[in-house]
């Protein structure tokens, strides 16, 4: 059974850094690629960033040069950092993968950019 499981998320000052993480079991994530997506304004999820199985990474441009994906194979874990966070960042951020055509998604976590 595959499962993804985000962490990190929470209330952080504009400016700050976040950093979160997206645990998965069932599959091994370096065979696959992984997304980062987040909650837009009319509850559509919009992607934003992957990383591939070859470590490349893709990012939007709109948040190109303040966040960066990364994965530990060993943990099988892929991380979301994210600095210079802005208070319209504030959303709930899910990760995703396809396995064996299905969309598997994790649960969420939010993230507040507030003063």
């Amino acid at each position: 059974q595959v499962q993804l499981v985000e962490s990190g998320g929470g209330l952080v000052q504009p400016g700050g850094s976040l950093r979160l993480s997206c645990a998965a079991s069932g599959i091994n994530i370096s065979l696959y690629t992984m997304h980062w997506y987040r909650q837009g304004p009319e509850n559509q999820r919009e992607l934003f960033a992957n990383i591939f199985s070859d470590g490349a990474t893709n990012y939007l441009d709109a948040v190109k040069g303040r966040f960066t994906v990364s994965r530990d194979n060993a943990k099988n874990t892929m991380y979301l950092q994210m600095n210079d966070l802005k208070p319209e960042i504030t959303t709930v951020y899910y990760c995703n993968t396809v396995y064996r055509t299905q969309d598997m998604w994790g649960q969420g976590t939010q993230v507040t950019v507030s003063s």
